[in-house]
Parts: structure tokens; C-alpha cells; sequence
């Protein structure tokens, strides 16, 4: 049974996600095919992908489409195949991204290699991919990008992943300027803390650093929320859709702190 029983309007919709296999993507998918859309799932984990796609066919209509978001051509053959079988693009969520820490002391010869590969995987993969399947939009479409709410702060010792979801709300605001005059909508969504296994490695990691337990960390990361619980990934995807529907065509060039009041903006 879905947690997302609202009609929002999207059925018959096509819908491109990226980072379709991991920990937020996985909900996203769920909640998008249960409002009857035509979900194309995307990720560069061949083995993950294709076992989204096949738990949720029973549900609706699902087509997995593998596909590096750094490679060019793979990005191409994705848009032929996105043509050929689906036609337009009405949703687009631009979900896909890393996440590790990248501190400046770090001495390794291949810090600043990581530190920059970090960025062009989080913003220049998103660029790449939107831009590509823009022809495939129709007026009245809708960009969703993922940023998160350290796109809205600094924090020690992830300044690559700050800096990338920073970069998405920038480039969220640009495009939304941009593709106006074409009828499409670009709006960011910042997630707070999410108990998925990318956001459980950085907590890990920012607790080592600072010689403390994981259980104390997370509690002071709760302290500072209105709501002192952890986010699951599904309590978010009701924001998605309702960025993808008709209900927000007031809103572009938004950037939604999805953070449980730990951001407030």
C-alpha cells in the first residue's frame, strides 16, 4: 500500500529519475509509480536498478535505463532510448549523487582530484542530463533537482559536497530564469537528515573526527531540529510530488528545506 495516497495529478506522466537504486531514489520511485506515472529509472548500479524495477513492475509501469551520468554518450543513448519509448519529458528529478568527506588538510595526492570529481558528479552530471533532455520537455514540465540543507550552510570537513548542493540551488535559480519563456518549472529540494546509508557513513565520519560516539553525534544533530526525530527517506517524496504537479505551478526557482525545522529558510 502506498504512504502517498493523494492524487497529484501525474497519471499518464512521464517521469526520468536519476539515482533511481539508492536510499532516497528507492522511496521517489515507489511514491511517483504509485500515482500511476510512466517512471523511467536511471542509476549506474546495473544489479540495484534492476531489482527496483522488478519489485515495483506488479505496481505500475517502470522502465530501468542504466546509464553514468559522467559519460556523454551514455547520456545520449539514454535520451534516444527516453524518445523512443516514452516520447516527452514531463518530470525530471535530478536526484543522482555522491557524498564523502573531502577535508582541505587532506594531504593525498589525489584529494583535489576527488575534491573536483565530487562536484562535477553532484552539479555537472545534473547540467549534462537536463540539458540533454530538454527538447523532450513540453511546456508545462517540471525540473526537480536534489540539493540538500547543506546547500544552505557550511559544515567542517564536507566542502566538496557543500559546495556541489550549493551549485544545485544556483543552478536551480539560473534555469528557472531560463527555461521560464518555455513553460518549465525548476524548483530544489533540501533534504535534512535522512537515515539512508550515505548520510549514516557522514555521520560515522564526522564522529570520528571529532574523537565522540555515533549515538552522541546523532543526538546533537536532533537537538537542533524542531522535530528531534530522523527523516526516512519516504517522509520526503510527497515534496517531489507536489513540485511535479499542477498544484505548484506558482513555484520555480525554489529551493524546499525538506530538514524536520533544522533549516528554516
Amino acid at each position: 500500500m502506498s504512504e502517498h495516497r493523494s492524487d497529484h495529478g501525474l497519471r499518464g506522466l512521464t517521469v526520468v529519475l536519476t539515482g533511481a537504486a539508492g536510499g532516497i531514489g528507492q522511496a521517489l520511485a515507489a511514491a511517483f509509480v504509485d500515482q500511476g506515472v510512466r517512471l523511467v529509472a536511471t542509476d549506474r548500479d546495473v544489479t540495484a536498478l534492476d531489482a527496483l524495477a522488478e519489485n515495483l513492475q506488479s505496481r505500475g509501469n517502470v522502465t530501468a535505463l542504466p546509464c553514468d551520468l559522467a559519460s556523454g554518450d551514455a547520456i545520449d543513448s539514454l535520451r534516444a532510448s527516453v524518445l523512443s519509448s516514452h516520447g516527452d519529458v514531463h518530470v525530471l528529478v535530478n536526484n543522482a549523487g555522491v557524498e564523502y568527506p573531502t577535508p582541505l588538510a587532506d594531504g593525498d595526492e589525489a584529494a583535489v582530484a576527488r575534491w573536483l570529481a565530487l562536484l562535477d558528479n553532484n552539479v555537472g552530471s545534473m547540467m549534462r542530463l537536463t540539458r540533454a533532455l530538454l527538447p523532450l520537455m513540453p511546456a508545462g514540465a517540471s525540473v526537480i533537482n536534489q540539493s540538500s540543507m547543506w546547500g544552505l550552510i557550511g559544515i567542517a570537513d564536507f566542502s566538496a559536497y557543500v559546495a556541489s548542493k550549493h551549485a544545485v540551488i544556483g543552478l536551480t535559480r539560473s534555469l528557472a530564469w531560463e527555461l521560464a519563456p518555455r513553460g518549465i518549472r525548476v524548483n530544489a529540494v533540501c533534504p535534512g537528515w535522512i537515515r539512508t546509508a550515505a548520510a549514516m557513513r557522514s555521520l560515522t565520519s564526522m564522529a570520528q573526527t571529532q574523537g565522540r560516539s555515533e549515538a552522541d553525534v546523532e543526538r546533537e544533530i536532533l537537538s537542533r531540529q524542531a522535530n528531534p526525530t530522523m527523516l526516512d527517506a519516504a517522509d520526503i517524496a510527497g515534496v517531489f510530488l507536489f513540485l511535479a504537479s499542477r498544484d505548484a505551478r506558482s513555484l520555480t526557482g525554489q529551493a524546499i528545506s525538506a530538514s524536520h525545522g533544522e533549516v528554516m529558510n
